[in-house]
């Protein structure tokens, strides 16, 4: 699995290379069989190498779901004024996290103490960065009368929520709402939340 934060042909970092190669085994191994030393391994570092930067399998596992959950906004800014674009915007990092092969691993993982812990339990610096961009992508909205009055930063939070219990539980209901609908509604729920 390649870094997110990777350029092509720039070399990696030694940190990138650990959150890479702690990728790879979450993929292919699952959360509970991915250990420190078989991370340092695949990264082509020592162990204390790898310890210097996290204490433990845990931390590498949240410093590598920031990375990639932040990744997913790459090339998406949610600075726009006008509702239905930005609510475009977040249905399609919505997709990005559904689909995201680490996130998709977490979150159908056996190890339902991990999904607490990363996902339902704390506000972590992932969701912060979500938060913000979505914060500063309503005030913008705000301003020019397409998104409704409120505070922001309590419309941010709910429109996160709303969208990550959608990506969270979306292969419950595959089967009632295939992808195009999946989309549409959650579209319609955020602008019929945000509209004026």
């Amino acid at each position: 699995m390649s870094s997110s934060n990777a350029t092509a042909g720039a070399p990696r970092s030694t940190d990138d290379a650990i959150l890479d190669a702690a990728a790879d085994l979450i993929v292919h191994l699952g959360v509970r069989r991915t250990q420190l030393a078989e991370i340092a391994r695949r990264a082509g570092v020592s162990r204390p190498t790898v310890y210097r930067r996290w204490p433990d399998v845990q931390a590498v596992i949240g410093a590598l779901l920031t990375r990639e959950i932040l990744a997913t906004l790459e090339g998406t800014s949610l600075e726009v004024h006008d509702r239905e674009t930005f609510v475009d915007r977040v249905v399609e990092v919505a997709v990005r996290l559904r689909d995201h092969p680490v996130l998709g691993a977490l979150l159908h993982s056996d190890d339902s103490d991990l999904l607490l812990r990363y996902v339902v339990e704390r506000l972590g610096a992932s969701q912060r960065g979500l938060l913000e961009a979505l914060r500063t992508g309503i005030e913008q909205g705000q301003a020019v009368g397409s998104i409704r009055a409120g505070e922001p930063t309590e419309l941010a939070a709910m429109v996160l929520l709303i969208t990550q219990s959608t990506v969270q539980s979306h292969r419950m209901v595959a089967s009632l709402l295939p992808e195009a609908a999946w989309r549409r509604e959650l579209a319609r729920a955020l602008n019929g939340y945000l509209a004026p």
